[in-house]
């Protein structure tokens, strides 16, 4: 069966995706287990050996959307892969319940401080890159430089400049309860429907959607409105690290200059901040193109 491209952005086939399954209703959130004091936010694999590189995936994804980085890198670099608990499978752990997004970066932090990293480069994508704004943030010291990988500092910019957290909130909210909600079946349709419009390649596509399913509906939905109410356009300014942006263009997503608009502009404020469009690709840039992806790697780590 062909699905038909998308013709937004990704967060806009999102929103429609999910108010087509019931999202936007009134459903409430189910009970989670409480965590163990002990449990991690994620879980880091390390290879190699030289300058630290830290690679975050995005909500939902698992760490071998970077498998191609760590073949790339590895002998050069000493690789910090992340596995964000309750994503692609992995034990909710500590994101079993509460907010997601903010107590990871603090994770972040801690894990930095504790392997004793002298400002790595962080390399996220989506959700990982907002991640490593906020760590740049929050934690300058922590980043030595940064790479988001199609990010918004705040993803209501697609439907307007003027957007704010409080009017994206209720919907943000029923969108976390019914995800929690959804039914396996409900899930898998929602998320096989969502990821073919996110990622243009087949092999990509497959294992991509396959992480999808397999993450922690709860953790998902408390990550998603965490993502959809967390803005930092007006900390933006403040970030002084160095910044790569990368951004996905493909003529079946949006015209070419509106998605230049929206990037340049969002990251306007950040004057040392270097931002590049990709051709030809959806959202996971680094499945989709992933000669072109590799190229800026490498640009970003010299």
């Amino acid at each position: 069966m062909t699905c038909r491209r998308p013709s937004f952005h990704p967060m806009i086939i999102l929103l429609a995706i999910l108010a087509a399954v019931g999202v936007f209703g009134g459903a409430h959130a189910a009970p989670t287990a409480v965590p163990s004091a002990a449990a991690p936010r994620f879980t880091v694999e390390v290879t190699g050996q030289g300058p630290d590189v830290i690679l975050i995936p995005g909500l939902a994804s698992s760490a071998a959307v970077w498998d191609d980085t760590v073949k790339q890198l590895q002998g050069r670099y000493r690789l910090h892969v992340v596995q964000v608990a309750g994503f692609a499978g992995a034990p909710a752990g500590a994101n079993a319940e509460g907010p997601v997004i903010q107590p990871t970066v603090d994770a972040l932090d801690g894990y930095i401080r504790s392997a004793r990293l002298k400002s790595p480069a962080v390399i996220g994508h989506s959700m990982g890159g907002l991640m490593g704004l906020m760590l740049a943030r929050q934690h300058p010291e922590d980043v030595g430089r940064l790479m988001v990988v199609d990010s918004l500092p705040f993803y209501a910019m697609v439907f307007s400049p003027a957007a704010t957290v409080e009017a994206i909130r209720p919907q943000a909210a029923a969108m976390r309860d019914r995800t929690v909600n959804a039914t396996p079946e409900a899930w898998t349709a929602m998320e096989t429907a969502m990821m073919a419009r996110l990622v243009k390649s087949p092999g990509g596509l497959k294992a991509a959607t396959a992480a999808t399913i397999a993450s922690d509906r709860s953790v998902v939905g408390r990550a998603l409105y965490d993502d959809l109410t967390t803005d930092l356009r007006g900390e933006l300014a403040a970030i002084k690290t160095p910044m790569t942006m990368l951004y996905p263009w493909d003529p079946a997503i949006a015209p070419q200059a509106a998605f230049e608009q929206l990037y340049t502009g969002a990251y306007a404020p950040m004057t040392q901040a270097k931002v590049k469009r990709i051709d030809g690709s959806y959202h996971f840039i680094m499945l989709d193109q992933p000669a072109a992806f590799a190229f800026e790697v490498e640009s970003f780590l010299k």
